[in-house]
């Protein structure tokens, strides 16, 4: 089948070594190269990016694992998802930075499918630890005491069944359903959305759907009765605070406690945020490619990596500010890291008014 290339011989494919180019889909003949300012700009991003995630990622994991008063079985989600996010960051950002100075992918057809299935395997564990963080909150705060308490064996159960079914989906373009390809700068790999192969669309449409829609789902489904519960409790202590003419029942351990479990599930509302900032516009490339290929250029293609990796940045921001008993572990191994004007005695009234870990630890 002939192409006509309107912008001559020169093409975004004109890079591409030899032994990649039967992965290549006739689509990309129809670009020129991208400009090399593109490549720069992408590469001290990752650049950037990959610094901040390793160093951040691996300090969560080292402060949560060395202190006591964090080894909790709801933290061990949040581990599992430094973890992941560490693996990500820590195994694809080096290829890409070469890639970027090459302007092509250098390393064969054999490290594209690795590199591709590591892609797949670490933000399907993210897509589904999400969800068990989203889940261990709705049971905290909305079930309460009729709640199953988590346990550590629990928690560490769901965390190899996340592993399990993350990696499910990704040896299944390695054995035949789909494939792994050079995206359209040719700087990366993934899911093969341009093809048009009945394996390539029952595979993706079956990946978007188990991996994002019905994941989005269901976090909307735990945050709602979240809020709901939230409301409903807040509403319940203002009418009884009236009833008892006080301003607030803040006082009370159990209303401290309630408000603390709000807090966290606040922070883990606005990690699923950014996860699905982060993860909507690979989707939003996958579908492109299966309904309307013109629309997917190789600039376009770009962006959906370059969010996705950003993300594996925000979660450790979010839980060093946010997380009382973490920040606390964080001054403790890290004492540089303690901003000007902040004291201990700070941190320690945050901790004292925070029992949701203890309250994990008890359960």
């Amino acid at each position: 089948m002939s192409y006509t290339n309107p912008y001559g011989n020169h093409t975004v494919v004109d890079m591409v070594h030899e032994d990649m180019l039967h992965l290549i889909d006739p689509h990309w003949y129809g670009y020129p190269p991208m400009n090399e300012l593109w490549y720069g700009l992408v590469a001290f991003f990752l650049f950037v990016c990959g610094v901040l995630a390793v160093s951040g990622n691996f300090i969560v994991i080292w402060v949560f694992m060395c202190s006591k008063s964090l080894r909790s079985p709801s933290n061990y989600y949040v581990v599992n998802l430094a973890i992941s996010d560490f693996m990500l960051m820590a195994c694809m950002c080096p290829p890409l930075l070469i890639n970027s100075y090459h302007r092509t992918w250098v390393f064969g057809p054999t490290a594209c499918y690795i590199y591709a299935a590591i892609g797949s395997l670490t933000g399907c564990a993210s897509i589904f630890t999400m969800c068990l963080i989203s889940y261990d909150r709705y049971n905290v705060i909305v079930k309460g005491i009729g709640g199953k308490p988590l346990t550590t064996g629990k928690a560490m159960g769901m965390i190899f069944l996340v592993w399990l079914t993350s990696a499910a989906w990704t040896i299944a373009p390695i054995f035949g359903w789909s494939r792994y390809v050079p995206e359209g700068n040719m700087t990366a790999c993934g899911t093969d959305y341009l093809r048009g192969d009945i394996l390539d669309l029952t595979y993706l449409w079956s990946y978007t759907t188990w991996c994002y829609f019905l994941p989005f789902v269901f976090i909307v489904f735990c945050y709602w009765y979240i809020v709901a519960a939230v409301r409903s409790h807040e509403q319940a202590m203002r009418e009884q605070a009236k009833k008892m003419g006080v301003k607030s029942l803040r006082g009370d351990a159990d209303a401290q406690k309630k408000s603390a479990d709000c807090r966290l599930a606040k922070i883990a509302l606005i990690n699923v945020s950014l996860w699905f900032m982060a993860w909507t516009p690979y989707t939003i490339i996958n579908i492109a490619g299966m309904v309307n290929k013109p629309m997917v250029t190789p600039l376009f293609s770009i962006w959906g990596s370059v969010f996705a990796k950003a993300n594996t940045v925000y979660n450790p921001i979010v839980y060093a500010i946010s997380h009382p008993k973490y920040k606390t572990a964080l001054y403790q191994k890290l004492p540089w890291l303690r901003c000007t004007g902040e004291s201990a005695s700070d941190d320690d009234k945050s901790v004292a008014s925070s029992t949701t870990t203890s309250g994990e630890e008890k359960a």
